[in-house]
């Protein structure tokens, strides 16, 4: 069960950066099509990620969506729209991600 779970993890990480990549190119909700994506992607994700709660305790949940989020939103937004981050900025993602190793990998917190 808690493989399945960090499938549907992965995914609402993934539904999450495509909205959040969707919302700059919506122009503060100006652009029918991005707006829509945006609505989309982050319902779909809000709902995946209340399936894992199931399975999963929610500090960690929230630590690896967030966490991946933030280092995928980054990569986008290099490729994308040419926003590459400097030196300090590659530091704390690298520290954003040893956190969240450290937590699925040392935590013993129960999912209940």
């Amino acid at each position: 069960m808690r493989s399945s779970a960090y499938v549907l993890l992965a995914v609402a990480i993934v539904a999450e950066v495509v909205a959040t990549s969707a919302l700059r190119a919506s122009e503060g909700f100006s652009r029918l099509v991005p707006s829509v994506i945006v609505v989309i992607g982050y319902g779909i994700s809000f709902y995946l990620l209340s399936l894992t709660l199931k399975s999963l305790p929610v500090g960690i949940v929230y630590a690896v969506w967030s966490g991946a989020g933030i280092v995928l939103i980054t990569l986008v937004a290099a490729l994308l729209f040419k926003q590459i981050p400097d030196l300090p900025a590659v530091l704390g993602m690298g520290l954003i991600v040893a956190g969240v190793i450290v937590l699925n990998v040392f935590s013993k917190v129960s999912p209940h």
